[in-house]
């Protein structure tokens, strides 16, 4: 049996030294360096959650999060 995290466990362990909220920029490093157009395409489709203010994406921390232990248990 693998060792899943829950979103709030990852939210208190997973990317401590990043702000509340990130631009697409600092979310793409998050994510390992993804490209732009897959960062933008994750943010249009809602894919991961985020807000959008006029031309400019802010996207909360604990959506990533979310993102990232959600493809982890759909990868098992």
């Amino acid at each position: 049996m693998k060792n899943t995290v829950s979103v709030e466990q990852g939210y208190k362990l997973m990317f401590q030294e990043y702000p509340d909220v990130v631009d697409v920029d600092t979310m793409r490093v998050m994510l390992g360096g993804i490209g732009k157009r897959t960062a933008y395409r994750l943010l249009r489709d809602g894919v991961i959650e985020c807000v959008r203010m006029g031309r400019v994406y802010k996207v909360p921390k604990i959506s990533i999060i979310s993102y990232l232990c959600k493809a982890e248990v759909e990868s098992e």
